[in-house]
């Protein structure tokens, strides 16, 4: 099998959309199967930073991009990347994307109800305020738009009338001013035809691509402890995040995915709310976040930072069907006196080798930690194995052992090419 799928492994900002980037040189099609434009994905090339919410990233290598079923579609959001794309001479046509018809669309609407449910929380969960997960709600609901629903004006009023009928009725219960039909129709309706250009049955391109043996790179966003059913609940995005959810989300079936490489960092980050055992309130993970450039790309959030949670790492291994891991920003740890990897936790005297799904019990883990020597000679640029110091030789080893998979790809440093290569995903 040809194909490979790349997961985040720990809560997100893996490096995800670099090392699709790096694979996209291999691939033949490139395709987004879940998430909207509240996951970013930075890639810097020849000088250039390009900043993808939406569109696949092996576009900016030339090749086919596909948005899957599976995303939530903000049009408006599209359109826009996609005239910031251009300015960076990055052309964007129907011959090099293909959106899904059957894909959710994200209104102005999801992005209100987003705003407000994140007010009424008595917790909140830190959503970047995108609508992404108001929109999943109405596909779940049943009274959700879709993309192909633009290509039917009449339809599109009826069923947009549907919609507002339902969430005015709850922005009327808080007291808040809802939305129009007259306020949102005009829109969909000047957008429809430079969206819809774009469209074609994605499930049918992507399995006639499959038949010919052609090369198909699944982009996930997101990671696994932020899936919906396996990440830590409440805390987490509203669609799946694991390697069978590029099935579901482009229509290209389970059994013809390939190899699930799984993407971590040398060390994790978090952003938003919800629990993180292993995280640095300290100068070290203020030097993790500082070193790394870890903001976000949407919203310029600070991430939080910690060591490296090879429990958490073993777990996702496990659940998302993990074949091969990368692990980035090696570089990142050069300097440090000493480096820790979380191999278990302590919780309420116990001591136990998982995360368990209860959020208060994921909330009194107490990292179980195995230290190792840090290393004084940077791997920066490093692009083989055998010169990286011995120190962080034994540390990439280790993280094979605890997570309980081998590594593929190893990046020393922010350019595409900054990457050792121990097994071509595309090959295994």
């Amino acid at each position: 099998m040809s194909n490979v799928v790349v997961v985040g492994a720990q809560w997100g900002d893996e490096g995800k959309g670099r090392l699709v980037d790096w694979l996209a040189g291999e691939a033949d099609i490139v395709a987004r199967y879940n998430g909207g434009h509240n996951a970013g994905h930075t890639l810097v090339v020849d000088g250039k930073t390009y900043k993808l919410a939406l569109l696949p990233s092996g576009l900016v290598r030339g090749k086919c991009g596909v948005i899957g079923n599976g995303v939530a579609l903000d049009p408006e959001a599209l359109l826009a990347e996609i005239a910031r794309m251009e300015q960076l001479g990055l052309t964007v046509t129907p011959d090099n994307l293909a959106i899904a018809a059957n894909a959710t669309l994200v209104l102005p609407i999801h992005r209100a109800v987003d705003l407000a449910q994140e007010k009424l929380r008595r917790e909140p969960i830190g959503t970047t305020l995108r609508g992404i997960g108001p929109a999943y709600e109405d596909k779940v609901g049943r009274r959700g738009l879709r993309v192909c629903d633009l290509a039917e004006p009449d339809l599109l009023a009826k069923k947009l009338d549907a919609l507002l009928d339902y969430r005015n009725a709850w922005f009327k219960g808080l007291g808040l001013d809802g939305f129009s039909r007259d306020s949102m129709l005009p829109m969909l309706r000047d957008i429809a035809p430079r969206v819809l250009r774009f469209v074609r049955p994605v499930w049918a391109y992507l399995n006639e691509a499959s038949d010919e043996g052609k090369k198909i790179l699944f982009e996930g966003s997101q990671a696994v402890m932020l899936d919906v059913d396996w990440g830590s609940y409440p805390y987490v995005t509203s669609s799946s995040t694991i390697a069978s959810a590029a099935a579901t989300g482009t229509g290209l079936g389970a059994s013809r995915l390939g190899h699930v490489l799984g993407v971590t960092k040398a060390y994790a980050t978090r952003v938003g709310e919800g629990p993180f055992p292993t995280e640095l309130q300290n100068e070290i993970g203020a030097m993790l976040r500082d070193r790394g450039r870890e903001f976000g790309v949407n919203t310029g959030r600070p991430r939080r930072c910690g060591w490296l949670d090879g429990a958490q790492l073993r777990q996702s291994v496990k659940v998302s069907g993990i074949d091969s891991l990368a692990l980035t920003k090696l570089d990142v740890l050069d300097g440090l006196d000493f480096i820790d990897i979380c191999v278990g936790y302590e919780i309420n005297g116990q001591r136990t080798d998982f995360l368990p799904a209860s959020l208060a019990a994921q909330s009194r883990a107490k990292p179980v930690y195995e230290r190792f020597m840090g290393w004084s000679q940077p791997v920066k640029g490093q692009k083989r194995f055998s010169d990286l110091p011995r120190e962080a030789r034994d540390f990439v080893k280790r993280v094979e052992v605890i997570a309980g998979a081998p590594l593929s790809l190893i990046t020393t440093g922010p350019e595409r090419n900054d990457t050792i290569v121990l097994h071509d995903p595309f090959e295994i």
